[in-house]
């Protein structure tokens, strides 16, 4: 049975992002020199800015921009972080200055677990924080968002990118479990720091903490988790879970990052199909046809 996504305005710092009535496609920039998806491309000032432009162009209806790599095993999360605020803010804020004098327009989101940061891209400009923490790792940041009026991403995360590697695998059943009390935790902390319930969506967190298959049984029950009354982002693009699968076309091995577009894609539509009105992608315009098919699918149901 496909899940009905419900129509709602997503309130953000100075507009509203109408969800559901079709799929926003939200695309990644990667402003780090160690991302797992693309390795640094868009690391330079230049790149990162031609790389959101190149976004719009083909269809993006918001830019997710990131400073600090969540890759696992990476440090991100704890108090030794290899990048602190300001060498992320060094990196983000003047990418932020040159693309709203190109398109002042444009719906921008930082992916940041730093208050600091935080802060300093919404004074810049920006209109959502995507905190991969859902507000765990720092405690300042529901306060930030809360007095910016900023939109907010709460993604679960299970332990932090150091430790995914070691983690017990759950049993099937336990990940949706899992995932909900934990975005219900999240939303407890934005609830108590002043948060409105229509500035918040939810993002279930593929591959953050999660091995293999309990990526799918996720996201086989992914529209379980509309219970908690907030639209779905999902970001299940070039996930490693998905180039495991892939494995026995690649002679026993994963599938390279670049060869898992077409799974992304498939992966994707699954999700909307399930209830997500947001995906995260890093390649836009495929992205932006697929979810097409998808919603007429949902129009139709």
């Amino acid at each position: 049975m496909l899940s009905h996504r419900t129509i709602t305005e997503w309130r953000l710092r100075t507009r509203s992002l109408e969800l559901a009535a079709r799929t926003l496609v939200m695309a990644v920039v990667n402003i780090t020199p160690d991302s797992f998806s693309d390795g640094g491309l868009a690391f330079s000032h230049e790149a990162a800015v031609a790389r959101c432009l190149q976004c719009l162009d083909e269809g993006a209806d918001i830019l997710d921009l990131g400073a600090e790599s969540t890759r696992p095993g990476s440090r991100a999360g704890n108090v030794d972080a290899a990048v602190n605020p300001e060498i992320e803010q060094a990196r983000l804020l003047p990418v932020l200055e040159s693309l709203f004098r190109a398109r002042p327009d444009a719906v921008v989101s930082i992916d940041t677990y730093k208050s600091a940061t935080a802060n300093a891209a919404l004074a810049a400009g920006a209109e959502i924080i995507n905190d991969v923490s859902g507000f765990t790792w720092d405690p300042a940041m529901p306060r930030v968002c809360a007095e910016a009026g900023a939109g907010v991403i709460l993604m679960h995360t299970r332990g932090r990118p150091d430790e995914w590697r070691t983690q017990d695998r759950l049993a099937p059943d336990a990940v949706l479990n899992m995932v909900r009390d934990g975005l219900s935790d999240s939303l407890s902390l934005a609830e108590s720091s002043g948060i409105p319930p229509h500035a918040v969506v939810l993002d279930p967190g593929y591959g953050f903490g999660k091995r293999f298959a309990e990526n799918y049984a996720l996201l086989a029950h992914q529209c379980q988790l509309l219970e908690l009354g907030h639209p779905l982002l999902a970001g299940l693009s070039r996930k490693s879970f998905l180039a495991h699968t892939l494995a026995p076309l690649h002679n026993g091995d994963p599938a390279p990052v670049g060869q898992r577009e077409n799974a992304s894609l498939a992966a994707m539509v699954a999700a909307i199909l399930n209830g997500a009105s947001i995906v995260r992608v890093h390649s836009v315009r495929p992205a932006v046809e697929a979810a097409r098919i998808a919603d007429a699918i949902l129009g139709e149901s």
